[in-house]
């Protein structure tokens, strides 16, 4: 990060900056939007989209911004940007077309929209980042083929904590340690979570209610770790992960016996979790040294005597650090976080509650299902469900509560683009 800085003013002083169309201007863009136009130098909010046109302009106007206006076509939009003018709009294509802007954020959580925003942008030669772990998890395999085909990045971003997990991973990693498990922490999990019991918070915060149900029910934790381990060639130890939930201020400094760290050291490593551990809401990593000479050193400088050792960060900024995965993609061609190749990890569909023959899937973070990580492998074999293209199928039979959909459950809706994207993963790698 402290390269970073020092590029960005270096940029800024040579009246240069990374110009940035940022997709999607809900409560997590508006916080990123302020960050571009006020923190980081060297970067322009070139243009927003939203939905709603009044959306990106409440983005731009509570970062300061008060002059904005929509361009007409893709080549009124690239003489705003020569012109430093800024520009919102309803449609997406005109940021992901437009020469002059060199990197996509796309920020909507909309799995199929953001497959499409993706796919234009790479296809347009731009750095194609996203802040939607669930994309990531669903297709981030094959979008990472088509983005190195093109020359571009394609990532997850600083700041969520898949990002700041693989920050830790690589100096882990950097200091000759081997990583054995990758852990979040949670102060919350219920699979049975919904809309309405998390109306009352997600009002609080000013957040939408399927949103706060995603985390609470386990589906998000599972879409991150499952990115953190298909970019670093993990896997978990069982369906759902292991997730402990220990008593509050037990620090993950403490919690070694309670994952198979052998097992884990002895193969690829673990993606796990953990609930109401200290310090909540970091990100961990367990490591392990096979010297003698190093572990000696590990003792002296407090971190035990092994043979795992724990390095952890105690927060996680969302908003605040996105920035920083711009500036890597467009200054240096370094993704944040990204598939090393096909997937490891997948997450798959789970009923939260009885479900009957008919029902239509409804969405991530809603009252039907819960997603829950598995091995892809596992996932092939059984002809598992994805949580992440679930929405919108026909259950075909009766579901128990907390069984595992398959594909043999559902009707799948035709011409979908992330389902194209889905087949052209698994016959790209050799999954089909």
């Amino acid at each position: 990060m402290y390269i970073i800085d020092k590029e960005l003013k270096k940029l800024a002083q040579s009246g240069k900056s990374i110009r940035v169309g940022m997709i999607g201007a809900g409560f997590m863009g508006r916080g990123i939007a302020y960050q571009i136009v006020n923190v980081f130098p060297g970067m322009t909010l070139a243009g927003i989209y939203n939905r709603h046109l009044d959306g990106a302009e409440r983005a731009y106007r509570e970062a300061g911004v008060e002059e904005f206006s929509q361009p007409a076509n893709v080549a009124e939009l690239e003489d705003m940007v020569v012109k430093g003018q800024y520009a919102v709009t309803d449609d997406p294509l005109l940021l992901c077309q437009a020469d002059n802007i060199d990197v996509i954020l796309e920020v909507t959580g909309d799995v199929a929209f953001g497959a499409m925003v993706m796919l234009e942008a790479i296809a347009h030669n731009k750095h194609a980042l996203t802040f939607s772990a669930e994309l990531d998890s669903t297709a981030g395999p094959i979008l990472k083929v088509k983005a190195d085909k093109a020359g571009v990045v394609y990532s997850n971003c600083d700041g969520d904590q898949p990002g700041v997990t693989m920050n830790l991973y690589r100096f882990v990693v950097g200091i000759g340690m081997k990583p054995v498990l990758c852990g979040n922490i949670k102060g919350l999990q219920d699979p049975y979570r919904n809309p309405t019991t998390q109306e009352a918070f997600a009002k609080k915060w000013k957040q939408k209610a399927h949103m706060v149900t995603s985390f609470a029910d386990g589906s998000k934790i599972s879409f991150e770790q499952s990115i953190i381990a298909n970019a670093t060639d993990m896997r978990v130890s069982q369906r759902g992960m292991v997730g402990p939930t220990v008593e509050p201020g037990k620090h993950v400094q403490e919690l070694f016996d309670l994952y198979p760290l052998d097992e884990a050291a002895q193969g690829h490593g673990f993606v796990d979790y953990v609930v109401r551990a200290t310090p909540g809401p970091g990100v961990f990593v367990y490591a392990t040294n096979d010297s003698k000479l190093q572990q000696h050193y590990l003792n002296l400088y407090k971190l035990g005597e092994g043979p795992y050792y724990c390095f952890y960060r105690p927060y996680h900024l969302c908003h605040f650090e996105v920035p920083n995965s711009i500036a890597r993609a467009a200054l240096f061609g370094d993704a944040t976080i990204t598939p090393l190749d096909g997937p490891k990890v997948e997450v798959v569909a789970t009923a939260k509650t009885d479900l009957k023959k008919g029902d239509t899937l409804d969405g991530i973070g809603y009252y039907m299902t819960y997603g829950e990580c598995e091995n892809a492998d596992v996932v092939q074999q059984e002809n598992l469900l994805p949580m992440g293209v679930a929405p919108g199928c026909v259950l075909t039979r009766d579901i128990a509560k907390d069984e595992t959909l398959s594909y043999e459950d559902v009707i799948v809706p035709e011409g979908r683009l992330i389902d194209q994207l889905r087949k052209e993963q698994a016959a790209h790698f050799g999954l089909a």
